[in-house]
């Protein structure tokens, strides 16, 4: 299934690991059919499980560098 950004966003952090794990273990269910010869049911589905764990990634790369930059900030106040 794939998401779009904004509502990837709107997702917890714990709601952002468990779908990773979820479309992650999915994806490797599509290569291991297609690897094995199996019958594909839509093979956009692929491409599309695909960019959707690209998706969730970068949303939590930006919360994680976010973050840091929120701790560097009070690091710096306390500091002057």
């Amino acid at each position: 299934m794939s998401y779009k950004i904004k509502e990837i966003r709107s997702w917890s952090d714990e709601e952002l690991e468990k779908k990773l794990e979820e479309l992650k273990a999915e994806q490797l269910n599509q290569r291991m059919l297609k690897v094995l010869g199996g019958a594909i049911e839509n093979p956009a589905r692929i491409r599309n499980t695909r960019r959707t764990i690209a998706r969730i990634l970068t949303v939590m790369n930006e919360r994680k560098k976010r973050k840091e930059e929120s701790e560097d900030r009070k690091d710096k106040q306390e500091k002057t």
